[in-house]
């Protein structure tokens, strides 16, 4: 089943389903459906960080190692963990400023400066030919191995002709399959919808494969995870990789791995690409954070245990590690497993190759060939002719030139490294980024002479002691490189640099080369300050995250004519798609048509960034200047407008605040209208309920006092009932007016307090004599549970009395004649003193128990059938114990009574004066 044509083929239409999905993801997109909108997709996307080093090379480190593959994800997971603010400027950097590349980021950040970018662009391609030669390797060990079934060691033929290798046409094939995701049009914005669709189904792929092969091995093999530890731990040999060991040297490694690795998330070109470039929303990031690093936990849950089973399985026959993932399935004749092993592991390479190498032509195209090109008569011979099929064959011809450096590497030293090693040295390259970059995005003194410079520096370390080196072990550099020096200067042996022993070649070619690079970044960027356009990018970067408008616009001065703006653009994006950029442009601004466009600096800027999205920022400054007259500014000049624009924020951020108080006053100015309408309605209420309450008693007075005068004959006993009501009413009417006067005067603040030290339990016991009659008429039953003494409190002794006696009169007025009962307590509380008075009555609604205590309102809020009274002292009684800090409120439930409670506090500020 595993024959070379089976193999081919399924190969082949795996590859055509990844290219399906690519084309129906940039059909939905030219429809204005975007695929990678999905937050998901674009986490998985990321996941492309997981190559042939994962699928194979992990397994291999960890049969070496043991839990020492870790640092490589490790460092991915913290940097998501706890740098996500540098991924979100460098995200909002980018799309502020129509980046496209890294080699652009950095560019951009020195002034559009194309040696800057093109000196990046050499070191992203030198530095990532060993990752790619890495995924050749695996595909083209993979596929000799499988083929050759049931045979589980390949044959090495590495010194056969260039033609008969396999794995040159594996780099061909893959370098048509790169051409067709990533270079099928021209994109001013530089993202890939389908790629990015097609790198998240081959993220799933290879997750499921690996997982697949993980369970047949610690399940199928095994009897799960217990077995595999128990057996392994029982080897002498095999217990050591399950622990980690201590030294220096170790914890050197450990932290050298762990930092390159976090920076390698950052840096390297595709990882740049799927999370940079192609982001479309900043939202996103917020799942990726936590979905991307669980993805590489799952992808390495299995990583140990087949190890472990691997070195178990083949003791003593000498197969090679780092194809333990698919030797395992083929020794147990699982032939399924063993070919969706290996569709697993091109997956995982298809999908770095194809955005890596469409990540490194971009990057040829716009910061390396197109700059010579602009310093040559070769683009003026052709001032009308459409280049974008020029730009279109640059990026397809660097893409094939890529790979074949990638197939050079792989014949030149590819056989002196395990997967994991050719992986670190790319790594350590693309770390070289790191200073120049993150110092770029925090630190304004950044100069482009100093970012060259510490490139430079960096770059030659890392090709000294690690690139080189990586030859002398092949055999293309004399041995004694290494072991004596050039020269025999042993100071200057590559791997221990100036005497520095005790670390591995990583680690030690991190130390010497982030030493180089990162001081001379400073030193070099402190010889100078900077020029008035590294000033403008500068302020751009740094301040990423504070503005979401670019400067750039506001730094341009000079004149254009439009219609040569549009041209220009023409010529690289291609006249529709030029037309169709300004007509949208134009839309935006409110103008009628293209023509109508004026030529000030936005439509500048606008031309720029088109450009920048297809050739480059260095190139589009370029291009835009040789059509655009532009006047040059000062530094003074810069900074002035930078100030200016400076105060523009804050000038927007002070409107902003004050936008916010005009709110806030606005509502307040609505709740306080709210509240009159209220009180207006109050008022109406409060003189229909005082006309009522005093037509009441007014009625009945002189309706007896016409009968009395009427009628002289009226017998004597009749004439004393008639006189008792009115005398009865003159009370009720006395009563009325003096708690309206109260009221009043407690409202207005004009009641003359007399405060004095009371205690509180002569107040009520006072209260409760006072009210006895009362109680003894109706047969109701008062108890009193006063403790021996009170603290004092300071209060007005009359004012209390009065509460303490509406409270009783209400309770005595609610309970049952014959039945009924009332208890008073007084108790010391945290808040002070708490005085209650229950009564055994038929209780107060929910609704009803805020009701009571407002003027004329009682239970149930209607004008006949309601218990006699005022409705005036509830609110009369709440108004006095508020005066003396206190609270009033009651706790009942309809059929079980009622409890009136006020607490008053021991001490106040209350003296006397008049409110």
């Amino acid at each position: 089943m595993l024959q070379s044509p089976v193999v081919i083929a399924v190969s082949f239409c795996y590859l055509a389903l990844l290219f399906a999905v690519a084309y129906w993801g940039d059909k939905r997109a030219d429809q204005g459906r975007s695929v990678i909108a999905n937050p998901t997709i674009y986490a998985l996307s990321m996941a492309v960080y997981c190559t042939t080093w994962t699928y194979y090379g992990s397994v291999g480190r960890a049969a070496v190692s043991g839990v020492g593959f870790l640092p490589i994800y490790l460092g991915p997971t913290l940097v998501m963990a706890l740098g996500g603010f540098l991924i979100l400027k460098m995200i909002r950097t980018a799309k502020a400023n129509r980046i496209t590349s890294i080699a652009d980021f950095i560019a951009s950040r020195y002034g559009k400066s194309p040696l800057l970018g093109g000196l990046v662009t050499i070191i992203a391609v030198i530095g990532i030919v060993p990752y790619i030669a890495l995924q050749l390797k695996a595909v083209s060990g993979s596929y000799d191995l499988i083929v050759g079934y049931p045979a589980l060691v390949a044959p090495k033929e590495s010194s056969q002709p260039v033609l008969a290798d396999t794995t040159f046409y594996i780099a061909l094939i893959l370098a048509a399959f790169t051409i067709l995701f990533g270079t099928r049009h021209l994109d001013a914005t530089e993202r890939h919808e389908g790629m990015v669709a097609a790198i998240a189904l081959e993220s799933v792929v290879k997750l499921v494969a690996f997982g697949a092969v993980g369970l047949f091995v610690t399940y199928g093999l095994y009897n799960g995870f217990g077995d595999v530890f128990t057996r392994a731990l029982a080897d002498a040999k095999l217990a050591s990789l399950t622990a980690v060991t201590g030294g220096s040297r170790n914890y050197a490694t450990w932290f050298s791995l762990t930092f390159l690795a976090g920076l390698a998330i950052l840096f390297l070109p595709r990882q740049f690409q799927v999370t940079v470039v192609e982001n479309v929303s900043e939202a996103h990031l917020k799942r990726a954070i936590w979905l991307f690093p669980l993805y590489l936990l799952l992808i390495n849950v299995f990583v140990l245990p087949i190890a472990l089973g691997g070195l178990m399985q083949f003791a003593g026959q000498g197969i090679d590690a780092d194809t333990f993932v698919l030797t395992l399935p083929m020794s147990a004749q699982q032939e399924l497993l063993a070919l969706f092993v290996f569709v697993g592991g091109l997956s995982a390479a298809t999908g770095m190759v194809i955005v890596e190498t469409i990540a490194l032509s971009t990057m040829v195209c716009n910061d390396l060939v197109m700059p010579l090109l602009l310093r040559t008569r070769a683009l003026a011979l052709h001032t009308e002719r459409d280049l974008s099929g020029l730009l279109l064959a640059i990026r397809r011809g660097a893409i094939v030139v890529i790979l074949l450096l990638g197939y050079l590497y792989f014949r030149l030293a590819g056989d002196a490294y395990a997967l994991v090693g050719i992986g670190l040295i790319s790594f350590s390259a693309v770390a070289q980024f790191a200073p120049a970059m993150i110092g770029g995005m925090y630190w304004r003194g950044g100069t482009r002479d100093g970012a060259l410079a510490g490139l430079s520096a960096g770059f030659a370390v890392w090709a000294y002691t690690l690139l080189l080196p990586s030859f002398a072990k092949s055999g293309w550099l004399p041995a004694s490189f290494l072991s004596e020096g050039p020269f025999g200067i042993e100071m200057l042996m590559p791997q221990h640099l100036f005497g520095l022993t005790g670390l591995d070649e990583i680690s030690h070619c991190l130390f010497w080369s982030f030493g180089a690079n990162i001081t001379t970044y400073i030193v070099v960027s402190l010889l100078r300050s900077p020029t008035a356009a590294e000033a403008s990018q500068a302020t751009q970067f740094v301040d990423a995250l504070k503005t979401t408008r670019p400067v750039g616009s506001a730094l341009w001065r000079g004149s254009a004519d439009p219609a040569e703006l549009i041209a220009l653009v023409g010529r690289f994006l291609g006249p529709q798609r030029a037309e169709a950029a300004f007509a949208a442009y134009a839309y935006r601004r409110g103008v009628a048509s293209v023509a109508q466009l004026e030529a000030d600096a936005d439509l500048v800027h606008h031309a720029e960034s088109l450009l920048t999205g297809a050739i480059g920022s260095a190139s589009a400054r370029a291009m835009v200047a040789s059509v655009a007259k532009e006047e040059p500014l000062s530094l003074t000049e810069v900074m002035n407008i930078l100030d200016e624009a400076s105060q523009l924020r804050t000038y927007s951020r002070e409107l902003e605040r004050k936008s916010r108080e005009l709110e806030a006053a606005t509502s307040e100015l609505k709740a306080v209208n709210e509240r009159l309408l209220e009180l207006d309605r109050l008022k109406d209420d409060f003189m229909a309920s005082v006309s009522h309450e005093l037509r009441t008693p007014l009625t009945s007075i002189r309706a007896f006092s016409e009968i009395l005068r009427d009628d002289p004959r009226t017998e004597l006993a009749e004439r004393e009932r008639f006189l008792g009501i009115i005398v009865s009413e003159t009370e009720r009417l006395t009563r009325l007016v003096n708690q309206i006067l109260d009221m009043a005067k407690i409202e207005s603040g004009n009641v003359d307090w007399r405060v004095e030290t009371v205690d509180l339990r002569e107040v009520v016991e006072q209260s409760a004599a006072a009210t006895g009659q009362l109680f003894h008429d109706k047969g109701v039953r008062l108890i009193l549970d006063l403790p021996p003494a009170v603290p004092p409190i300071l209060a007005d002794r009359d004012r209390l009395m009065q509460v303490v006696i509406n409270l009783l009169s209400n309770a005595v007025k609610f309970a049952p004649a014959e039945a009924g009962r009332v208890a008073v307590s007084l108790a010391p509380v945290a808040e002070g003193l708490r005085v209650a008075v229950a009564d055994n009555g038929p209780g107060i609604r929910r609704e009803d128990q805020e009701v009571i205590f407002e003027r004329f309102r009682q239970g149930g809020d209607t004008l006949t059938g309601k218990p006699t009274g005022t409705g005036l002292g509830l609110p009369i009684s709440r108004k006095i114990v508020e005066y003396f800090g206190g609270r009033l409120w009651v706790e009942s439930e309809p059929g079980r009574g009622a409890v009136f409670v006020f607490v008053l506090p021991l001490e106040n500020s209350r003296n006397g004066s008049k409110q």
